[in-house]
């Protein structure tokens, strides 16, 4: 009876790991759902040397079905952003004053990521600047 009740713990407890285990999202299957959590971005200038990190979490938008909202935290400054992402096409507007488009993010869901990865470029109005981006997602998310 012992070892029944031990076996049926580990059952329990190996089903449990699994289901908190995300499915593995194809890239052109990756939807807003696949966006939302904590994400981690390095910029990289057209030189290819390193030119920064953000931080940003991204929950369902409120008004905007299959979209999502939230805010970036980059050397001490925050911005809203605003995006969805269709058939592993990815897309964020950046809002420093929350009200004008103050930078954009066009990407792909890198293929075999299971949607934890996105690269891009991060495209800024004023002044005009362009960086390569990879975006993670964070462990646990």
């Amino acid at each position: 009876m012992l070892r029944h009740a031990a076996a049926s713990v580990l059952l329990c407890l190996g089903a449990s790991a699994l289901a908190q285990t995300a499915p593995c999202v194809d890239a052109t299957e990756a939807s807003h759902e696949t966006l939302l959590g904590h994400w981690e971005a390095q910029f990289r200038a057209p030189d290819d040397s390193p030119s920064g990190t953000a931080h940003l979490e991204l929950i369902p938008h409120p008004e905007l079905a299959a979209s999502v909202r939230g805010r970036l935290q980059r050397a001490g400054v925050e911005a809203l952003l605003a995006g969805d992402v269709d058939q592993g096409d990815f897309t964020l507007e950046e809002s420093i004053n929350g009200t004008n488009i103050s930078a954009t993010w066009i990407g792909q869901v890198v293929p075999d990521s299971c949607g934890k990865e996105i690269r891009g470029t991060w495209t800024q109005e004023n002044p005009p600047l362009s960086l390569s981006f990879v975006l993670r997602k964070q462990a646990g998310q």
